[in-house]
């Protein structure tokens, strides 16, 4: 396996830009696309030597990770194309054979890729190293479904996790356990600006976030937004024409 960055540094995607991942072999596969940038693309051409990239492994549709594929497929028409929806369970990724691990959440299409034999699980955007995973409320990310991928793939036990941004995780069970307790402690934080009589996602940010950059604010606000929706589904939290409460369980 080889690691391909996609080009497209930035504070959300990190110094070095998106982790993609080749597997060569007798089929070629790719997990993740990229946004096609064209030095990318050089290095995955350059790595094939000559083979035809068989097929891409998506573990979501967000730009940054899917973005690349229409210029992926203007170089090699014939890529298949393995994203969420699939009726495989297993796909074939170079000499290997990868297990397809649904992870909703980060993204209602979200999947990581487990190599059984290595105990390496290619994980997208599920975990990072030195940073959260933004949960996109109004785009259709679930926390609570999130915590359940989460807790679905600690219980796999994969040896590494290998993510869509930053380096592998050599301690998954650990880092799992970190974000586990990070999003308790933001739940408790989000009750508590409500109990002081915050109504709204950019309320709440303003008293359980500190140092915030503008620019990562209305990400902030969609990931309080996504605790609100999941204390709601739990009845503890209420929506009306003057905003947010607590519930009264």
């Amino acid at each position: 396996m080889l690691v391909l960055t996609a080009h497209n540094a930035s504070p959300w995607t990190g110094p070095s830009g998106n982790n993609t991942y080749l597997f060569s072999g007798r089929e070629p596969a790719l997990i993740d696309a990229g946004v096609g940038n064209a030095g990318h693309l050089a290095a995955l051409d350059a790595a094939l030597a000559g083979q035809s990239l068989a097929r891409v492994l998506l573990t979501h549709g967000h730009p940054d990770h899917a973005g690349g594929l229409d210029a992926i497929r203007s170089k090699w028409p014939s890529v298949d194309v393995v994203r969420f929806g699939t009726p495989l369970t297993m796909v074939k990724a170079g000499h290997l054979e990868l297990r397809i691990v649904p992870t909703p959440g980060h993204a209602p299409d979200h999947l990581c890729f487990l190599d059984e034999a290595a105990g390496d699980m290619y994980c997208g955007d599920l975990v990072r190293i030195g940073g959260s995973i933004v949960i996109p409320a109004s785009k259709g990310g679930d926390l609570r479904k999130y915590l359940d991928s989460l807790r679905r793939v600690r219980e796999l036990a994969p040896n590494r996790l290998l993510p869509g941004h930053g380096p592998i995780v050599e301690d998954p069970a650990s880092l799992i356990d970190e974000y586990l307790e990070h999003r308790a402690r933001r739940e408790k934080e989000v009750i508590a600006a409500l109990s002081d009589g915050a109504k709204t996602p950019e309320a709440i940010v303003g008293r359980v976030y500190t140092n915030l950059a503008p620019s990562l604010l209305a990400a902030a606000a969609d990931s309080v937004l996504a605790h609100l929706v999941k204390l709601h589904d739990e009845g503890r939290a209420l929506v009306g024409d003057d905003g947010w409460r607590l519930g009264d369980r």
